[in-house]
């Protein structure tokens, strides 16, 4: 007799025919979209204000607004996460979505009411503090609306959402915001949201049950549990490697908005938000590329190697955008380091994703948020300072710097982990 021939296992569908991770990806698409129409709409409220950034409030204004969009996090982000791992995951996507378009509507009411920016950016705490919820939920929910083999692709997916959504609404916004101005912008930007709601309507998701469902919650035992995620942090290797390389990503940010936006109005013939929104487009184009190329390298390069060597080129890449004045150059620039941090985006989602329990996802991705924006804001007022010393192209050489200690460290992790840290396999599964 001949043995039975063992069943065959249905192939996966593709991601975007599966309803639950389409209709997130979606979302995310249109909810992205209108994130960046949002920064360019705020940027151009900021040079109207300022006479195009030639008023001597200009660094001020932008580092207030940095560490604006930055406070709620820092305040609300080390203890958010810990909720959430006991929230219904989709149902605060939707109230956080909802919440960000009425807030969004009312920034330009705000402004002419008050023609003064200190009214605006309240309004933007308050939109900031809807994003400590939404963040993490929408990484802790990917993994369980789709298979595991395919997590890292969802990622990538995911990522491109982000990518495609930055190209086409930095390009799209900075026009908006030059041509119908930035109250248009930030209309648009709430309509996005409500149709970011629709589509996570369409999820099909139930929360799954935790150790701390039907317990009384105390500050004590909530308090303990946030404790349990920041020790995930500090002794999961995973965690550890994904924090370091992606707030180098974030500390870059923070030198690009302060003295990026300001190297290029002052060095640009033409000064406007389309030449911001251009760059924009130049990175978001770089970025897709990256995301298809590290798609298919993570399955034979490790994920320290793709992450250091990403971040040391970009450092070099970030350079010869400081020295030069040709806006050619700048946009070739800007493609080099969206193709070179590309990694950065895919694998750190999956590394915190596989690298951790699903009943502390929330929380360890709410502790990124926070580590991440406080690099943010450390970078940003360091920035300001370095700018207002010794102008932008210091501070710009400044920041390439930090990202290429940081990329050779990255790329020396693999002798710095003790044998029992190996990392969680990042390659998909046949």
């Amino acid at each position: 007799m001949t043995p039975a021939a063992e069943p065959a296992t249905p192939p996966l569908r593709p991601l975007l025919a599966q309803r639950d991770f389409a209709a997130l990806w979606w979302g995310q698409l249109i909810s992205i979209l209108g994130d960046r129409l949002n920064y360019l709409a705020l940027l151009g409220l900021i040079a109207h204000h300022t006479d195009s950034f030639r008023g001597t409030g200009a660094s001020l204004l932008l580092t207030i607004l940095a560490n604006v969009m930055l406070m709620p996090v820092l305040l609300l982000a080390p203890f958010t996460g810990a909720w959430l791992d006991r929230l219904n995951l989709r149902r605060v996507l939707i109230v956080s979505d909802l919440l960000r378009a009425l807030v969004v509507a009312a920034i330009p009411f705000v402004y002419a009411a008050s023609h003064a920016v200190a009214p605006v950016f309240v309004a933007v705490f308050v939109l900031f503090v809807c994003n400590v919820f939404f963040l993490p939920a929408k990484s802790a929910l990917t993994p369980e609306l789709v298979p595991h083999d395919q997590l890292m692709s969802a990622n990538a997916l995911l990522s491109g959402a982000g990518i495609a959504a930055t190209a086409i609404g930095a390009l799209a916004g900075g026009w908006v915001v030059d041509h119908w101005g930035w109250e248009a912008a930030l209309r648009i930007d709430a309509a996005t949201y409500l149709i970011s709601v629709g589509t996570i309507v369409l999820i099909r998701y139930q929360r799954r049950a935790t150790p701390a469902d039907g317990t009384r919650v105390t500050l004590r035992g909530y308090l303990d549990e946030v404790r349990e995620g920041w020790r995930v942090v500090r002794e999961n290797p995973a965690v550890r490697l994904a924090m370091l390389t992606l707030g180098a990503v974030w500390i870059g940010g923070g030198f690009l908005h302060v003295a990026g936006n300001q190297h290029i109005q002052h060095r640009a013939s033409i000064p406007g938000m389309e030449r911001v929104g251009v760059l924009m487009t130049a990175l978001g184009l770089g970025s897709a590329l990256g995301t298809v190329w590290v798609n298919q390298r993570v399955r034979s390069v490790p994920a320290h190697r793709l992450l250091g060597a990403g971040l040391a080129c970009a450092a070099l890449a970030l350079a010869g955008f400081a020295f030069t004045r040709l806006f050619a150059i700048y946009a070739g620039v800007a493609f080099v380091i969206g193709f070179c941090i590309a990694p950065v985006f895919v694998l750190t989602e999956t590394l915190l994703q596989r690298g951790v329990d699903v009943t502390q996802r929330a929380r360890v991705f709410s502790a990124r948020d926070f580590m991440m924006r406080l690099a943010f804001m450390i970078a940003v007022a360091v920035a300001g300072t370095v700018t207002r010393a010794n102008g932008t192209v210091v501070a710009l050489l400044v920041a390439a710097g930090l990202l290429f200690v940081i990329g050779i460290l990255t790329l020396g992790w693999q002798g710095l982990r003790t044998r029992d840290e190996a990392l969680p396999d990042l390659t998909p599964r046949r």
